[in-house]
């Protein structure tokens, strides 16, 4: 099923919640809502599901005009924050709920819930209650329920949210499974890039109701088109630059803390114009004198196991973050140490 959304805006009262959306998510995708809290993805979601009308705009799946086809109609499968389960009801009977609205038969219907079960895994627990489980198996009887009725398109609103960090990570790997083997056009609303990032075919990066970039995860990473997406997608040192030159190794630009060379094809620049330049913390290579060379004086570090965290001072004073993955040596604050970042691992953005 292909989600067709053209210029969609709504508000709430004074509120504008969506501003002018429009997006194309294809047959079978994953495709993830990103923002911050009060973004609109939420509200894109409950539009998508027919909870919400809205003011001016259109929704299509395939070619069927949605708007005015009451939820119950429309054959999505929505996943809560919550859960939403009836805790007098058991495993089995809380999968089966939408297969009894739905008037289907006694057969048909055990059928359906022992496949869904299965497809999350819960088998064995079909018999209990919701207070009988934790929360990633709460978790799979949501989902279960949503695929029992075969949806068209599965919503998933921020579905891992009261998960400890080790069920999110067990439940991500649940979600790609069970996608892969479903298939179902499936529309996730999240506000963890990591989540994102791991899981998404395409991503669309939202801020104040609009859309700011619609992209696959590494394209949205490596090639941000604004600040915000950047610095929502990942931490990162941003200084202000000066183009001095295009030259055969690139466009060199100019910045307070030296002269950084963009990599070929880093786009089209004129001399003296002003740019944002970045790199992610995670960018910063250690120990060996390169391209983009810089010399530093470690001013903190944090050891966090599999990562160790510097904040590293340059000439100007500035306190540049860097990231050394699996550390083994051990440095002490006060220490000199020159750190380089490659031309390809630059970010470049026009100054506003």
């Amino acid at each position: 099923m292909r989600v067709g959304i053209q210029s969609i805006s709504k508000n709430f009262g004074a509120a504008a919640a969506l501003r002018d959306v429009s997006l194309g998510i294809e047959p079978h995708e994953l495709f993830f809502l990103l923002g911050p809290s009060g973004c609109g993805k939420t509200t894109l979601l409950r539009l998508i599901a027919g909870f919400h009308a809205p003011d001016s705009g259109q929704l299509f799946f395939d070619d069927k005009p949605m708007f005015g086809v009451p939820p119950h109609r429309r054959n999505t499968g929505m996943v809560f924050q919550n859960y939403a389960l009836w805790p007098h009801m058991t495993v089995a009977e809380n999968v089966a709920y939408g297969l009894d609205v739905r008037s289907v038969p006694s057969e048909e219907k055990k059928r359906r819930v022992g496949e869904a079960l299965e497809i999350v895994r819960m088998s064995a627990y079909s018999g209990r209650t919701p207070n009988q489980l934790s929360g990633g198996q709460q978790q799979r009887v949501a989902l279960a329920r949503a695929l029992v009725i075969r949806p068209d398109v599965l919503l998933l609103d921020e579905p891992l949210s009261n998960l400890d960090a080790k069920l999110r990570l067990e439940m991500r790997e649940e979600i790609r499974r069970i996608h892969a083997e479903t298939r179902i056009t499936t529309i996730y609303v999240t506000h963890d890039q990591k989540e994102a990032l791991s899981l998404a075919d395409r991503i669309a990066v939202m801020q104040d109701g609009r859309i700011e970039q619609v992209g696959d995860p590494r394209r949205l990473y490596r090639e941000p088109a604004s600040r915000f997406v950047a610095d929502f997608m990942g931490e990162t040192n941003w200084f202000s630059a000066e183009v001095s030159r295009n030259s055969g190794g690139g466009v060199v630009f100019n910045t307070e803390i030296g002269t950084f060379v963009g990599a070929n094809g880093t786009g089209s620049f004129s001399p003296g114009q002003r740019i944002m330049l970045g790199f992610r913390p995670e960018a910063v290579e250690f120990g060996v004198a390169g391209e983009n060379s810089i010399q530093t004086t470690i001013a903190d570090v944090s050891y966090l196991g599999d990562v160790e965290q510097y904040g590293l001072k340059v000439a100007s004073g500035r306190v540049v973050k860097a990231f050394e993955r699996n550390p083994t040596d051990i440095r002490q604050a006060g220490t000199q140490l020159v750190v380089h970042v490659r031309p390809e691992n630059l970010l470049i953005l026009p100054e506003k």
